[in-house]
C-alpha cells in the first residue's frame, strides 16, 4: 500500500481512499460518541448549518470546537462527553479542523476518520481493503500538526505490519504544540477543554471499530464499523 500525507490545501483531487486525522480532539470525540452508544455523526460545514440540523430533528445533539457556543451541547471535549447522554441519538459536528478535512474528500469511495483510539481498527479496514494506495489527511495547523501525522504514520504502518507499537508515535503527540495548546488552556481556565481531553486522546487502540464517512441525503454522515476482518466486509 503506498501512503501519501498530506494537509487539505496539498489535496488536488479526490483520492479513491482517504483516511482523514484529527487526534485532538474531533475524532476522538466522535470515537467516544459511537463508544457511548450514538447511532452516527452528520458533519456540518457551518455552525449556522449545524444549528440548523439540530433545529429541524428534535433530539438530534450538536458538537463544535472552540468556547462554548450557545445552542450547542458540547465543545468537543472528550471527557466532558463521558457525561453526555448520547445513546441512540445522531450528532452534528462542526469543528475547524476535522469536519474541514473530511468534508474536503467527500467523494472518496472508502473515507476512514480517525484518531489514536481507533488507529488499529482503522488499520484493519485497510488491511480488509488492500487499497493500491492511501491518502492521510492531516487536519491540524493546516496540514502540518505532529499529533496528526505521527497517528497517520502510525495507522500506515500497522497496516504492513500489526505487531508496530504505538508508544513512540503517542510520544510524538504527546509532545506536540496541540497538547501544548490545551494543556495552556486548562492552565488559563478556557472553556471547553478538560484536564482529561490530552490524556484520552493519546490512548492508542482503545476502541475495536473504525469510523467511516459516507453521503446520505446531501450531507457527509460517519458511522461506525467493525474493524475485525472476520465481520468487516468491503464497503466498495
Amino acid at each position: 500500500m503506498r501512503s501519501t500525507f498530506t494537509g487539505v490545501s496539498g489535496l488536488s483531487s479526490t483520492p479513491d481512499v482517504a483516511v482523514v486525522i484529527d487526534v485532538m480532539r474531533a475524532f476522538t470525540v466522535t470515537a467516544w460518541a459511537f463508544r457511548r452508544g450514538a447511532e452516527r455523526i452528520v458533519f456540518a460545514e457551518t455552525l449556522d448549518e449545524a444549528l440548523e440540523l439540530k433545529a429541524r430533528n428534535p433530539g438530534w445533539l450538536a458538537f463544535q470546537d472552540g468556547p462554548v457556543v450557545p445552542g450547542f451541547d458540547l465543545a468537543n471535549s472528550p471527557a466532558r462527553l463521558r457525561s453526555l447522554d448520547v445513546a441512540g441519538r445522531t450528532v452534528v459536528q462542526k469543528t475547524t479542523a476535522g469536519t474541514v478535512g473530511a468534508l474536503s474528500v467527500a467523494g472518496a469511495r472508502l473515507l476512514l476518520c480517525a484518531s489514536f483510539v481507533v488507529a488499529e481498527a482503522t488499520a484493519a479496514v485497510l488491511r480488509q481493503e488492500r487499497p493500491d494506495s492511501v491518502t492521510f489527511v492531516v487536519t491540524g495547523d493546516g496540514g502540518r500538526a505532529d499529533e496528526d501525522l505521527a497517528c497517520a504514520q502510525y495507522i500506515a504502518e500497522r497496516v504492513a505490519d500489526d505487531t508496530v507499537a504505538p508508544d513512540p508515535f503517542v510520544e510524538r503527540a504527546r509532545n506536540s504544540g496541540a497538547a501544548a495548546r490545551l494543556a495552556e488552556g486548562v492552565r488559563l481556565g478556557w472553556e471547553g477543554v478538560d484536564p482529561e481531553d490530552v490524556p484520552l486522546c493519546l490512548e492508542a487502540d482503545t476502541f475495536p471499530f473504525a469510523m467511516a464517512a459516507a453521503l446520505e441525503d446531501g450531507h457527509l454522515v460517519l458511522r461506525q464499523v467493525s474493524g475485525d476482518p472476520a465481520v468487516f466486509g468491503p464497503l466498495g
